[in-house]
Order: C-alpha cells, then sequence, then structure tokens
C-alpha cells in the first residue's frame, strides 16, 4: 500500500554554491561520520583478519644517498600497508601517506621506511606493517670501446616489513642483459666448420629479478648490486653504442654464452659469497628470439623466499 506525501510537505533548501570561506574547526571535526574507525558491528563480511591492508602507488619524491656520497631525488612509486585485526572495521588511508610526508622532506630512503613504519604502527594501533618503495635508480655506463657514455636506469624496489617485532629490509632488483644460447652458438660454429655455412647464434634480451634480506652493518648500496650482477653475467645490455662496441658485445656474448639455469645460479653463487646478503630469490627470464615463449627459472635460498605455489605474473610480470 502506498501512502501519498501530504501536499504541504516543506522540503529543506540546500545550498548548491561551493563554501568558499568555510573554515573546520575542532568541535565541526567531532562531528564528522568515521565508518573506517566504527563498531566491529559494521564489518562487512567475514570476520576474519586481514594480512595486507593500505594503498597502493602513491608517489611522491624521495632523496636517495649513492655509493660516492652524492643525493638523488627520485619520483617514488609507495605500497604501504598494515595488518588489521578480525574485529576492527578498517583503516584510515589517509594516514599511510602523511606518515610518508612526514619523513620524506628529512630522511633518505630507508630511514623514510623505518620512520614511516613506526609511525604506522602507532598511528593505526597494527601489529605488523609493510612499506615498499618502487623508483628507477640512474647511473653513468661507459661503452665498451668507444669512450661513449649514457644512463642506464635500474628498476629497484625497498622493501621494509615488521612483523611481531621483527624488521626485514630487501632489495628487489632487476638487471637487464643479452643471454646468448650456448646450444645455438655451438650449432652455428658446428655449420661453419663442417659445410662452410654462415650460421649466427640466437641472443634474446634478459632479465633477471634479484630479491635479497639485506643483514649486518655495513650497507649494500645499489651500485654493489650493479657490481656484483656484471661480475656474475657481464653481457649487460648496453645504453651507447658505436660499431666497436657493438662487434665488442657481440664479441663479449661469444665469450659468455648462457642457459637460464646457467644464470640463476651464476648469480646465486655471488650472491653466497656476498657478507652483506642473507636469504636471496633469483627469477630470470630469458625472452626468446628462437621460440614464441620464454625461459624462465627461479632459485631461492632461505626460508624467506621459499614458497608452494607462484603468483601467476611472478614470470609475466618480468619485462626486459
Amino acid at each position: 500500500m502506498t501512502h501519498a506525501r501530504p501536499v504541504n510537505t516543506v522540503l529543506p533548501v540546500y545550498s548548491r554554491e561551493y563554501p568558499q570561506d568555510f573554515r573546520v574547526d575542532d568541535a565541526y571535526r567531532a562531528t564528522l561520520p568515521d565508518l573506517q574507525n566504527g563498531p566491529a558491528s559494521l564489518i562487512v563480511g567475514a570476520n576474519r583478519p586481514i594480512q595486507h591492508v593500505g594503498i597502493s602507488d602513491f608517489r611522491l619524491p624521495i632523496r636517495y644517498q649513492t655509493r660516492e656520497g652524492g643525493e638523488l631525488v627520485l619520483e617514488t612509486s609507495v605500497t604501504g600497508t598494515v595488518s588489521l585485526e578480525a574485529d576492527r572495521k578498517g583503516i584510515n588511508m589517509s594516514r599511510i601517506m602523511r606518515s610518508f610526508y612526514n619523513h620524506a622532506d628529512k630522511s633518505c630512503s630507508m630511514d623514510v621506511l623505518a620512520g614511516a613504519v613506526d609511525d604506522y604502527k602507532t598511528d593505526l594501533d597494527s601489529f605488523d606493517a609493510r612499506i615498499q618503495m618502487r623508483f628507477s635508480y640512474p647511473m653513468r655506463v661507459e661503452s665498451l670501446r668507444s669512450g661513449l657514455s649514457g644512463w642506464q636506469y635500474y628498476d629497484i624496489a625497498m622493501e621494509l616489513i615488521d612483523t611481531a617485532g621483527q624488521r626485514l629490509r630487501i632489495m628487489h632488483f632487476d638487471y637487464v642483459y643479452s643471454s646468448t644460447c650456448p646450444c645455438s652458438l655451438e650449432l652455428s660454429e658446428h655449420a661453419r666448420n663442417e659445410r662452410g655455412q654462415l650460421a649466427t647464434p640466437h641472443s634474446q634480451r634478459s632479465i633477471a629479478r634479484i630479491s635479497v634480506v639485506m643483514g649486518g652493518e655495513e650497507r649494500l648500496w645499489f651500485e654493489d648490486m650493479v657490481d656484483l650482477c656484471r661480475a656474475a653475467v657481464p653481457t649487460e645490455t648496453q645504453v651507447m653504442v658505436k660499431r666497436e662496441d657493438e662487434q665488442a658485445f657481440a664479441e663479449l656474448n661469444a665469450a659468455n654464452p648462457i642457459f637460464v639455469e646457467d644464470a640463476v645460479r651464476t648469480f646465486a653463487d655471488r650472491l653466497l659469497a656476498e657478507p652483506r646478503i642473507g636469504d636471496f630469490r633469483v627469477v630470470a627470464s630469458h625472452q626468446e628470439s628462437l621460440h614464441s615463449h620464454d625461459a624462465v627459472s627461479l632459485l631461492t635460498q632461505g626460508p624467506t623466499f621459499a614458497q608452494s605455489s607462484l603468483d601467476p605474473m611472478t614470470f609475466a610480470g618480468l619485462r626486459a
């Protein structure tokens, strides 16, 4: 049954103009609704704890120190999350961003992470917190023979994980290199030697994502990771080249042919010898020029990165 509205009902009149001069005071602020901090009765869905809740791809400039003692200000993408207990409705997302702004102007990289994590746990009353900062780190790289140089950019993510009062500092580092197939190299040489047939081995742009737990008091610099990767696999892709550099790169590849299995083991050999590195994971993808698919490999050391299930994007997310 429907009820007709009385003819003499007077509806409120609302302003349709933005109030430029309106100012918020404490008394008014106290009246604002805050559903995220509401009672447990407002929880929607299963009353279960949440391991990660927060923000992703929040960007701001962060200062980073170089190994030579300088500083770089780099645009940084931040992912910040905290754990949420089962009886709490939610968190105030803006507090995560405010925590970063409080530290970004006065600190560098890892100090920003540590300060923001401390603020998270205090402001959001959380037992666990995690922050990750992603950025591209520029380094000047010289060509192999011509004397030219250019900027190489390394995709890096710094992560700080605070679980039950224990903190892990992790660096994720992407290294892009050329991989010449050893089998293809031998088959090409066989064609030349046996039949006088010119043949070329196939090479492809390849990428390794190396994740390391940083331990000890001595700092592991970004430049140290570059040196470590170059020592393991010297065929890093080039920035500036002339003909003599291109020839040199062909010679360098021929001197260092590598399967994807070789790549992860070679990186692991260098990582195991570095005392500033604890647990690690190496994920490599050789993005084949012979096949229509990629050759991939994954190697882990220690419990931090051990896993039974692979995220569907573990390899798909590696694009050189």
